[in-house]
């Protein structure tokens, strides 16, 4: 919350305890983000491109399917590097 900015090679990786349907919001964010859910083996099982920002009532952002990373990262740069569902990324 209330971030201003994220570089270009920065990302925010929430790591879960558990596999589980896994809900985000922007409220208090100042940028839009691009949202990636992975599954236990680091493969993408969604994206939400380009999540505006909210202030006061914000929806609560789900892909209706497990994962046990989420990744934030700039808005755009999940088209930009051509990340697909079924990919699987190394971190």
């Amino acid at each position: 919350m209330h971030r201003k900015s994220l570089g270009l090679k920065e990302g925010m990786l929430f790591v879960f305890e558990k596999e589980a349907e896994h809900h985000f919001w922007m409220k208090n964010m100042q940028i839009s983000l691009d949202i990636i859910w992975l599954n236990v083996d680091k493969r993408i099982v969604g994206i939400l491109p380009r999540v505006q920002p909210c202030a006061v009532t914000c929806p609560s952002l789900t892909i209706g399917k497990a994962s046990k990373y989420v990744l934030e990262i700039n808005s755009g740069l999940a088209e930009k590097y051509q990340l697909e569902v079924g990919e699987v990324l190394v971190f």
